[in-house]
């Protein structure tokens, strides 16, 4: 099948936001794995300055994670999709966090050295050139800043891989297709087997010229499946500290 891309990816979502939420639900840890992967990041709790940007925030799920590891972090929140954020708006949250309708191309185009740390979560299988976004990514990090990726990246075993599709074609497209969603499913099961290895992406980090980079784990049965991918935004492109 053809990945779905841009404005179709966006739609799909859209159509699928009324029960993405109850869908996740199914997957054992992936609140907790997103909770784990925002508190990778090692924002200080009592933060009040920090601004972070959740890039491709869905339904808000990897937001609210974001708030329980930076309680006190003014968190930015995009996504492409004007039904999950719909979704995502109609949640509780304090004042300091706020939605934006916007794809992760046009996040890049915002002022240079905007933000403290960037999560991004389930984002980069989705967008169609990830490199672009990473360089981005990178621009908008003050000196310092910190990245993590929380993603679908297969270790590269063939076990791995056998068990991703196991998984698909037992229960997540299946349950898709109940609710209208077959070809979200169906992208997501093709995207992660398309996307890089967990190794692969690590170097690509460092080709984005990020420092410090390394993949972790996650635990479960999504081991060897999903990985959080930490880097901060390079020692090359440092200002001194009064310049900040």
């Amino acid at each position: 099948m053809t990945l779905l891309r841009d404005q179709d990816l966006a739609r799909a979502f859209d159509h699928a936001s009324h029960t993405y939420d109850r869908l996740t639900a199914l997957n054992p840890g992936y609140r907790t794995d997103l909770l784990r992967s925002a508190r990778r990041l090692q924002l200080p709790r009592a933060g009040a300055g920090l601004h972070v940007l959740d890039l491709g925030c869905g339904t808000g799920t990897s937001t609210r994670a974001l708030l329980r590891a930076a309680p006190r972090a003014r968190i930015t929140a995009v996504d492409a999709s004007t039904g999950m954020l719909r979704r995502a708006r109609a949640k509780p949250w304090p004042a300091h966090v706020q939605f934006r309708h916007q794809t992760a191309e046009e996040v890049a185009t915002t002022t240079e050295g905007a933000y403290d740390a960037v999560f991004a979560a389930y984002l980069f299988r989705n967008v169609t050139d990830p490199d672009r976004v990473l360089r981005a990514v990178r621009s908008l990090l003050r000196p310092g800043g910190r990245l993590a990726v929380h993603e679908y990246s297969l270790s590269g075993s063939a076990t791995h891989r056998a068990l991703w599709t196991a998984v698909c074609h037992g229960i997540i497209i299946p349950a898709g297709s109940l609710s209208g969603d077959q070809s979200l499913y169906r992208h997501l099961w093709r995207s992660v087997l398309e996307f890089d290895t967990a190794p692969a992406f690590t170097d690509r980090l460092t080709a984005a010229g990020f420092t410090g980079v390394r993949a972790a784990p996650v635990a479960g049965w999504q081991t060897g499946i999903v990985h959080t991918f930490l880097a901060s935004q390079g020692a090359a492109t440092r200002q001194p500290a009064d310049a900040r």
